[in-house]
């Protein structure tokens, strides 16, 4: 079946691109592959029994009793599969591609949140970008990058980037006039408005936007693994080949429970946010708080 012009069009863009800044490409893949690497072998060294007391620690800080003593039973679970170093694959690829989707979507969102013809075209972009079959960004980031981690982490920013480009905006958007008239009263700049004011108080809709990115980067650990990502959405991969039923319960199992402690966790923040900007609004702060508020 030939493709239609269109088609034609995006093969003969992703074939220029190959053959006109191939070096570029090598020397990025390089270095975001040794970045990987180097994630990844930290997470690996570290011992199993480390890891579980910093998790449980983590999340008995962040939620209190009950959710460390599923965190401890979760990660235990998952060693007792025999699955604990593709585990660390699969967080090492998340974290990386949640860093990237970070780096590059917050201050995409803030450019939105402060000019309305960015937005209206950073819509659109993000609507492709939703919509468009994981399976398709595959494609361009294997002839570009070839097979491993690097391409993995490219199609995994590129499909969980918008959620915290669009909550970021959305969140800025939301900040009380009011607010922002008493910045500008007391002289502060427009930097100033956005780091002292804006930022703080659109943090619980940037943190939502965060799990959201870290919960889609994890949806696409199976379809990653087709490339040669590896982790636990190859072993999920293995079991679909083989017809294996346990392997793929186990696989899945351990793609739940690490879905499920990384949403828990990442979600405090956001809680965490929101009670402090309820506390400043009712004026049920403490000192410090009000201290901060009136210096803003």
């Amino acid at each position: 079946m030939n493709s239609s012009i269109i088609g034609k069009l995006a093969e003969d863009a992703v074939n220029f691109l190959f053959q006109h800044f191939r070096g570029g490409f090598d020397a990025f893949s390089a270095a975001l592959g040794a970045v990987v690497k180097l994630l990844e072998d930290g997470l690996g060294a570290t011992p199993f029994a480390a890891m579980l007391v910093i998790f449980v620690t983590f999340a008995l800080w962040r939620r209190g009793i009950v959710f460390s003593v599923f965190v401890g039973g979760a990660l235990l679970a998952i060693h007792y599969m025999g699955l604990w170093a593709q585990t660390v694959s699969t967080l090492a690829l998340v974290i990386a591609a949640t860093f990237f989707s970070l780096v590059v979507g917050v201050p995409l969102g803030i450019w939105g949140a402060r000019n309305k013809r960015v937005e209206m075209i950073l819509r659109s972009l993000l609507d492709f970008m939703q919509t468009m079959p994981a399976f398709v960004y595959l494609i361009p980031a294997v002839i570009l990058f070839g097979l491993g981690r690097v391409p993995a982490v490219i199609a995994t920013v590129v499909f969980a980037m918008p959620p915290v480009v669009r909550l970021t905006t959305l969140g800025i958007r939301q900040v009380r006039e009011e607010l922002l008239e008493a910045g500008r009263s007391f002289g502060s700049t427009d930097l100033q408005l956005l780091w002292k004011i804006q930022l703080p108080n659109a943090l619980p809709s940037i943190m939502a936007g965060v799990n959201q990115t870290i919960m889609m980067a994890l949806s696409m650990v199976v379809i990653a693994s087709m490339i040669g990502a590896g982790g636990l959405g190859e072993y999920v991969l293995s079991g679909i080949q083989r017809l294996d039923i346990g392997i793929g319960f186990e696989g899945g199992l351990g793609v739940v429970l690490l879905a499920i402690v990384l949403d828990r966790l990442t979600e405090s923040f956001g809680m965490k946010a929101k009670k402090v900007k309820r506390s400043v609004r009712t004026g049920k702060a403490g000192p410090d708080a009000t201290v901060r508020t009136r210096r803003t």
